[in-house]
């Protein structure tokens, strides 16, 4: 009996809630929090570019809106985890199926 079809809520729900996408976006989150302490609380005597480092972990999607003006380039970096984190969870999800169920026990085979 065929499987039945999955609404796309459901698969980007499973796409994103697996450890290498979660890892990532939690990667993202610390990069920007990163860039907020430095804007906020260090002086510098020239301008930071913390805040390049946002959209290189976002990259390459973030780099497309990055020449935008306004917050425009910002919601690239938004736009960029998200693709970026769907794109790795179903990298792992994929990976993760063809691991089960082809008959490996663990043990190694001599």
């Amino acid at each position: 009996m065929p499987a039945a079809p999955r609404s796309a809520g459901t698969t980007l729900r499973r796409c994103l809630l697996n450890p290498l996408a979660l890892g990532y976006l939690a990667v993202v989150a610390a990069v920007w929090v990163w860039i907020g302490v430095d804007t906020l609380l260090v002086t510098h005597a020239d301008a930071s570019t913390a805040a390049v480092w946002g959209f290189f972990v976002t990259a390459p999607t973030s780099l497309l809106l990055a020449g935008l003006p306004g917050p425009l380039p910002f919601l690239g970096v938004a736009a960029g985890a998200l693709v970026q984190a769907l794109a790795l969870g179903a990298g792992y999800r994929w990976l993760a199926s063809r691991g089960h169920g082809h008959g490996r026990t663990g043990a190694s085979h001599a």
